[in-house]
């Protein structure tokens, strides 16, 4: 892992530097470059607007690892609210979710009660519904929720980090439940032991857990979903799916809000199915390290707009 993104990473996890930064003008104008507002009504307007360029998307409010009750609560009444609105604006919209937001750090099975009341009103409202996955210390327990989930939903998905070297075996694990799985590199902080440190090894997994979900999804048994924003990787898959007979609609490209864009319309206007990750909430600082660690040179756009 090279300096500059453990450094980054490391900051991530400071709340005394959040506290600091978060209430400064430059931060909040720098932040802007990767999420449309802190509130729900930006993250809906935004959704309204890239809808007319072919791109669906997906929201999460960001805060994780909450450990009162009162606030998990908080937030179930929240992402009920949110479904609510993506069907009332009849938007191409999907909601996602970290368990540490419901209360997976203090009961499990109170982010469970909280998670299966998620995705009914999903079902209700004929929106899709996703668990993120957070780091690997929840890799367990997340596995374990979205298998309950997914013995009673058809309509949800899991989030799965290519750089872990545990996740070949965990997607082998969970293909007999035919799920929906979007696939990214990862963007946490982990040991050498757990997660591969160097670029290369974690985008050569990442290829070949593709080519696993694209063979399953011909025998329509996945439906993959590909979260990056490198664009020669999505090349390879593009002509991996055709090759094996996967249609366009078979499996869709994610990218982030803020990166990328014109590339994610290009790819929408080709025929693939492509959604925008947009992020919205007051706790942004955490989120917003790891995104400038998965690209530190997304610095440089954070000096500027100090300097401006």
């Amino acid at each position: 892992m090279s300096l500059a993104r453990n450094t980054l990473l490391r900051m991530s996890r400071s709340r005394w530097l959040a506290d600091k930064v978060m209430t400064r003008p430059f931060a909040k104008k720098a932040v802007k470059k990767f999420m449309p507002g802190e509130e729900l009504a930006d993250a809906l307007t935004a959704s309204e607007a890239l809808g007319k360029d072919r791109l669906g998307t997906v929201l999460t409010k960001l805060g994780e690892n909450l450990t009162s009750p009162n606030d998990a609560d908080g937030v179930l009444d929240h992402y009920l609210r949110v479904f609510d609105d993506v069907k009332t604006r009849r938007l191409n919209t999907h909601v996602s979710v970290k368990p540490t937001q419901l209360g997976l750090d203090f009961s499990e099975s109170r982010c469970a009660d909280h998670l299966e009341k998620l995705a009914q009103k999903g079902e209700t409202t004929g929106v899709y519904f996703w668990l993120d996955m957070e780091d690997s210390s929840y890799v367990d327990r997340t596995l374990a929720l979205y298998r309950a989930l997914r013995a009673r939903h058809e309509r949800v998905g899991l989030a799965m980090q290519a750089y872990l070297r545990r996740t070949p075996a965990d997607l082998e694990a969970i293909l007999p439940l035919r799920p929906t799985v979007r696939l990214v590199k990862g963007a946490y902080a982990e040991p050498a032991h757990v997660a591969f440190p160097a670029k290369r090894d974690t985008d050569l997994a990442y290829y070949d857990l593709a080519q696993t979900l694209l063979s399953a999804a011909a025998r329509r048994e996945a439906f993959p979903i590909f979260g990056t924003h490198d664009l020669g990787l999505v090349a390879r898959i593009v002509a991996k799916a055709a090759s094996l007979g996967v249609s366009d609609g078979g499996y869709e490209v994610h990218m982030l809000y803020g990166i990328r864009m014109a590339e994610q319309r290009a790819l929408a206007r080709d025929g693939r199915t492509v959604k925008t990750l947009i992020s919205y909430g007051s706790s942004w600082f955490p989120w917003y390290m790891r995104r400038l660690a998965e690209r530190p040179a997304n610095v440089w756009f954070v000096v500027k707009s100090m300097l401006q």
